[in-house]
């Protein structure tokens, strides 16, 4: 079996596209940023996202039974580390952006370049992580404009040129 450390540095070579996942309900508001996240199906649509059980937010997610992914644009490099930094309050997190609840209740971010409002509809736990399987019900896109990825351990710009799809 590989090391942790050696499994580590092969996979920050493979690139994601950088999130903030949200979620809000009875047990409160908590959010984090992401790159584990990936589509499932389209029949459903449903996506999975990967969390760290030890996380504090961890709690949150799987008492509230929901979540909004809110992939970011280029221009949102801030917010993700904002959502990453363990130093900041949950409360001073969702106060630097403006959000609205979709039908979950999960704050979308109003200018993520998508956001996807989900039903955690199934929990598995493999090693340190949770993988949530979310149902999307709901979803709301801003205009295209770069987005935001992480490879390397840096953040990079991708689609440069954009255009409409539909």
């Amino acid at each position: 079996m590989i090391e942790t450390q050696e499994f580590r540095n092969g996979m920050a070579m493979l690139s994601g596209a950088v999130n903030v996942i949200t979620t809000g309900g009875s047990e409160g508001l908590a959010g984090f940023t992401a790159t584990a996240v990936c589509s499932v199906t389209d029949q459903p649509p449903t996506l999975l996202v990967c969390m760290n059980r030890s996380s504090y937010a961890h709690r949150f997610f799987t008492a509230n039974g929901v979540l909004c992914v809110n992939l970011l644009g280029a221009d949102q490099q801030g917010l993700s580390g904002l959502f990453a930094d363990r130093e900041v309050s949950m409360e001073q997190r969702f106060q630097r952006a403006a959000w609205r609840a979709l039908e979950t209740g999960s704050p979308a971010l109003d200018d993520a370049l998508v956001s996807f409002d989900c039903r955690i509809s199934q929990i598995h736990e493999v090693g340190s992580h949770s993988i949530f399987y979310c149902e999307v019900v709901q979803m709301r896109q801003s205009d295209p404009r770069p987005g935001l990825v992480y490879f390397n351990r840096n953040y990079h710009r991708v689609g440069e040129e954009l255009r409409q799809v539909g």
